[in-house]
């Protein structure tokens, strides 16, 4: 599949790319990342393939971001246009000022008008509330962001490391309201993040949002880079806490499919993702060229059912209750019966034919 076989996201006519570039790493304001030289190129790389969903947030290397891509895409209209840009809210760059991050109204819509200055545009395709403001009532939230999709100054909006139940919550508001809802969901997502499974990935699928997962390679883990005896390094946050046994015993069935398929670990890791159910647009990170080159191939790849089998038995989450009782349960109300796929033994208590009962 190339970038420019586009998917709309989520219960929205928005089309974006399979692919979507992240910019956390655009400028070397935290001390790494990419030049603005190197920003600006990754760019035009990711768009002449065909990608036209560019993903950044205002807390993103200060803000500084935001400005490259502002410089890049928001100076000309033309390409601004055939860009769908991305960018958070809730993320505070003001020390001791409460109100200059989170999602009460005051703060969103300083911090849209502050994105739109720096994007150097008069819209933003899709605005995420980062993370959930837990000091906030989710129904202020929506109200704002409605107010600011009537003015004209967002498209889209859509919400990132939230629970499932609070997105519930807004849906649910902004439907009885007859305010905008989210069309997205962003989350972490990789072969060693999979607790997404539980909840909030149905949910997703149950109330028509497109999930577009970030860390596909688990801050560079799956790469492949790293080695039982320690070598390799990474810039990625928390990589170290991720190297374990299973990990390694992980990266080893990866390494040996790689090497048969003629591709990368990173590519699997990415195309698994992209692959899964409810994902619309998964989001990879670049901070060289080639890091890009080697992401978008990632598309071409087509995995075998045998791997893919082995590839999820080596990661299969703990999922918390009651997921795991239902998963376990479901012959209990389908009497042993086949359900849309799904074939499950009879509850062992159950009556075993139509005389032995009451």
């Amino acid at each position: 599949m190339p970038l420019d076989h586009y998917v709309t996201l989520g219960r929205s006519g928005l089309r974006v790319s399979p692919l979507c570039l992240g910019t956390m790493t655009f400028g070397e304001d935290w001390g790494w990342g990419s030049s603005v030289a190197d920003s600006k190129a990754i760019i035009d790389a990711f768009m002449a393939a065909g990608g036209n969903f560019v993903d950044t947030a205002n807390i993103y290397t200060k803000g500084h971001s935001e400005v490259i891509i502002g410089d890049h895409l928001g100076s000309d209209p033309g390409r601004r246009q055939r860009a769908v840009i991305a960018t958070k809210f809730t993320g505070n760059l003001y020390r001791n000022d409460p109100n200059g991050g989170g999602a009460g109204r005051k703060s969103i819509i300083q911090q849209c008008e502050n994105s739109l200055r720096r994007l150097q545009t008069d819209y933003i395709d899709v605005y995420w509330m980062h993370m959930w403001d837990m000091v906030t009532p989710i129904d202020e939230t929506m109200r704002a962001l409605d107010d600011l999709v009537r003015d004209g100054k967002v498209r889209y909006i859509g919400a990132s490391d939230t629970p499932a139940w609070k997105i519930s919550q807004a849906q649910m508001i902004a439907e009885m309201r007859n305010l905008v809802p989210f069309v997205g969901l962003q989350i972490e997502y990789s072969l060693l993040e999979r607790t997404v499974e539980a909840e909030l990935i149905p949910m997703a699928q149950e109330l028509g949002l497109g999930v577009t997962p970030w860390s596909p390679l688990k801050s560079g883990v799956l790469t492949g880079k790293f080695k039982r005896g320690g070598e390799g390094s990474s810039r990625g946050i928390g990589a170290n806490m991720h190297l374990t046994d299973k990990t390694f015993d992980l990266l080893d069935v990866m390494h040996e499919a790689a090497s048969a398929l003629d591709t990368t670990p990173a590519r699997i890791a990415i195309n698994w993702v992209h692959n899964r159910p409810g994902v619309t647009s998964t989001i990879i990170g670049a901070r060289t060229m080639a890091q890009l080159e080697d992401n978008v191939a990632a598309l071409d790849v087509r995995l075998p059912a045998d791997l893919i089998a082995k590839l999820e038995a080596a990661t299969t989450p703990d999922l918390p209750f009651p997921i795991d009782i239902l998963n376990n349960m479901r012959g209990f109300g389908n009497g042993g019966a086949t359900v849309n796929g799904h074939a499950a033994e009879a509850f062992y208590l159950a009556p075993v034919g139509d005389d032995d009962r009451y």
